[in-house]
C-alpha cells in the first residue's frame, strides 16, 4: 500500500508538470541540451531557480538519454513518441537528429537539479528522497532561490532543519564574510557527518582568521555531538550483547545455579533452538509465503520445545545418574556437545544456513544522525526481558516454581512431603534447555547460525552465573547487562581479544574477593 500511493504520487506530480510543460521555452531546453557544460549547466540552475514547471519531465528524459537535437528544435524520445520539448506536440524525428551528450559533471547537475525540484512535491517522502540527495553533493548558488522557496512552504520541521543547514552550507563559501560567520553559527547546531566533512574542507581554504575561528568552534560542536552518538551507540550495543547473554545464562541460572549440573552442552541446546527456528524459516517459506514476516512467531514456541524435549532426554538418560559427581557431569555434557554438533552437521552441513529477518525486524530507528538502532536487536532486549519475567513469575507464582525451590533447597523434606524429586528434576532440566532454545531463536536474527554457535557464548553465560550469584536471578540479569556494556566499553578502548581478557581478569579477581557472587544465597541452602 506505501508503495502504490509513493507511485501515484510521484505520477501525478509528474502529471503536474508535463500538464505545463510548454513553460519551457525553446531557447532554455537549448540552452541546456546543448552548449558548453558550464553554459548548460547554469542555464539548468537559472531554470531550476525560476521553478520552471516544464523542467522536471525534460530533465528526466535528458537523464533517459530520451532527447535528440536538430537545428530548429529540441526533441524528447518517449518510445515511440516524438515531441518538441518546448510546447509538448507531436514532432518528427528526422534522420539528422543529433543525440545529446552528458558527461558525468552533466548528469550529476541534472539529477541534483531534479532532486531540488522535488523539494515542493506535496508527498513528503519524495521531499525527504530529494533533502537526502541534495546532502549528498555541495549546492551551486544558482540553486539558492529555490532551496529559499522549499523552507518557506516546508510544514515538516525536521526536513526544514535540514534544509536550513543546506542553506547553510551553501552560505559558508558565501564571498560575504557576515554570511559565513552566519552560517558557521548556525552550522554548530548540525549532528550530521556530513557537516563535519564541510566544515573541515572549508577550514583548509577560510582566508578570514575570524571566519575560521567561528568554524573550528562549529566543527568542536558537531564532534561533540557525534562523540555522544558514539558514546550512545556503544551504550546500547552493550546492552543489546547483555540481553542475549541474559537469555543464555537464564537457562544456566536453572541447571547450574537452581540444581548444580555443570551443562557444558548449554550452548548445544541453544544451538537447537537457532535450527528450529531455520526450520520453521523454511516451513514458512514453502508452504505459507504470504505469511512469512510472522516466522518467527511460530519459531518462538518451536524453538522452547525442541530444545526442551532434548534437555529432557538427556535429563532423563545420562544427566540423572550424575547428580553431586560435578567432575563426572561435566566431562558427561561436554561429550554430550559434541554429539549434539556432529548430528547438526549430519542434518544441515557443516556450514552456516541464513535465517532471514522478517520485514518488521528489518531496518532502525535513527536516533541521532550517527546512531541507528536495530529493530532486530531492540526486539531481543524487550524479547529477554519478557522471559525473564515469565521465568521469574514462574518460579515464584506457581506450582512448578514451588517444587522446584523446595528440591533445590531440601531434596530429602521435599521427598518426604510427597513431590516426585525425578520428575521436578526433569521438568527443571528441560525448562532450562527451553530457554536455551529461545536464547537460539534470538541469536538467529542477528548473527549466523551454525554447528558452533553455541561455542561462542558457553563461557560467557557461565561467567554471567557466577559472578551474579550462583541461582540468583536478579544477579544474573545485572551481571549480564554489566559484563555486555563494559566489554563493549572495552573494545572501543583495546580491541575486542585484550577486551575479553580484562573482563576473564576481572571477573576472576572479583570472585576472589567475593566467592559468592553479586547477591549471596540465603537460607538453609546456604549453609548445605
Amino acid at each position: 500500500m506505501i508503495f502504490k500511493r509513493q507511485f501515484f504520487a510521484v505520477l501525478a506530480w509528474l502529471l503536474i508538470f508535463c500538464s505545463h510543460a510548454q513553460a519551457l521555452t525553446p531557447t532554455q531546453a537549448r540552452a541546456i541540451a546543448a552548449g558548453e557544460t558550464d553554459d548548460r549547466i547554469a542555464a539548468l540552475n537559472a531554470a531550476a531557480a525560476a521553478g520552471e514547471p516544464g523542467l522536471a519531465p525534460f530533465v528526466q528524459a535528458m537523464l533517459d538519454d530520451g532527447v535528440k537535437l536538430t537545428p530548429a528544435q529540441v526533441l524528447v524520445i518517449d518510445g515511440e513518441n516524438v515531441k518538441d520539448a518546448a510546447t509538448g506536440k507531436p514532432a518528427q524525428l528526422p534522420e539528422d537528429a543529433e543525440d545529446v551528450v552528458n558527461n558525468n559533471r552533466m548528469r550529476g547537475a541534472l539529477q541534483q537539479a531534479l532532486a531540488a525540484l522535488k523539494l515542493l512535491s506535496p508527498d513528503v517522502t519524495l521531499r525527504r528522497e530529494a533533502v537526502a540527495a541534495l546532502s549528498k553533493e555541495p549546492l551551486e548558488e544558482a540553486q539558492l532561490p529555490l532551496l529559499e522557496k522549499a523552507i518557506a512552504a516546508e510544514t515538516d520541521a525536521a526536513l526544514k532543519d535540514k534544509l536550513t543547514t543546506l542553506r547553510a552550507g551553501l552560505f559558508v563559501a558565501s564571498p560575504d564574510k557576515a554570511k559565513r560567520l552566519a552560517a558557521a553559527q548556525q552550522l554548530s547546531e548540525a549532528s550530521d557527518a556530513s557537516v563535519k566533512s564541510l566544515l573541515i574542507d572549508r577550514l583548509a581554504v577560510e582566508p578570514d582568521a575570524e571566519v575560521k575561528a567561528a568554524l573550528t568552534q562549529a566543527l568542536g560542536a558537531i564532534e561533540r555531538h557525534l562523540a555522544w552518538g558514539e558514546r550512545l551507540g556503544l551504550v546500547f550495543t552493550g546492552i543489546s550483547l547483555g540481553s542475549i547473554l541474559l537469555l543464555v545464562a537464564l537457562g544456566l541460572a536453572i541447571t547450574y545455579g537452581l540444581m548444580g549440573v555443570i551443562n557444558m552442552a548449554h550452548g548445544e541446546l541453544m544451538m537447537i533452538g537457532a535450527y528450529a527456528t531455520y526450520v520453521v524459516q523454511n516451513l514458512f517459506r514453502t508452504y505459507l509465503p504470504g505469511a512469512f514476516d510472522w516466522y518467527v512467531v511460530a519459531a518462538i514456541p518451536a524453538s522452547f520445545l525442541a530444545s526442551a524435549l532434548v534437555g529432557a532426554i538427556l535429563e532423563r538418560s545420562v544427566i540423572r545418574w550424575l547428580y553431586g559427581r560435578p567432575l563426572e557431569t561435566l566431562l558427561a555434557t561436554w561429550g554430550i556437545s559434541l554429539v549434539l554438533m556432529q548430528g547438526v552437521r549430519s542434518l544441515f552441513g557443516a556450514q552456516n544456513v541464513p535465517v532471514e529477518n522478517p520485514a518488521w525486524l528489518s531496518g532502525g530507528v535513527a536516533a541521532m544522525s550517527n546512531l541507528t538502532l536495530p529493530f532486530n536487536r531492540i526486539a531481543i532486549i524487550a524479547f529477554a526481558f519478557l522471559v525473564l519475567g515469565g521465568v521469574a513469575a514462574m518460579i515464584a507464582k506457581t506450582r512448578l516454581g514451588l517444587f522446584v525451590r523446595g528440591v533445590t533447597q531440601n531434596r530429602r523434606m521435599a521427598a518426604c512431603m510427597g513431590v516426585n524429586t525425578a520428575r521436578i528434576d526433569t521438568y527443571a532440566f528441560a525448562l532450562g534447555a527451553g530457554i536455551a532454545g529461545l536464547a537460539g531463536c534470538a541469536l538467529s536474527q542477528v548473527g549466523n547460525v551454525g554447528p558452533d554457535l553455541g561455542q561462542s557464548y558457553i563461557v560467557d553465560s557461565f561467567m554471567v552465573v557466577v559472578l551474579g550469584g550462583v541461582g540468583q536471578l536478579a544477579g544474573t540479569v545485572i551481571a549480564a547487562l554489566g559484563l555486555g556494556v563494559l566489554n563493549k566499553l572495552l573494545e572501543g578502548v583495546a580491541g575486542a581479544v585484550l577486551a575479553k581478557i580484562m573482563v576473564l581478569v576481572f571477573i576472576v579477581v572479583f570472585i576472589q574477593k567475593r566467592p559468592q557472587g553479586l547477591f549471596a544465597m540465603k537460607g538453609r541452602s546456604a549453609e548445605a
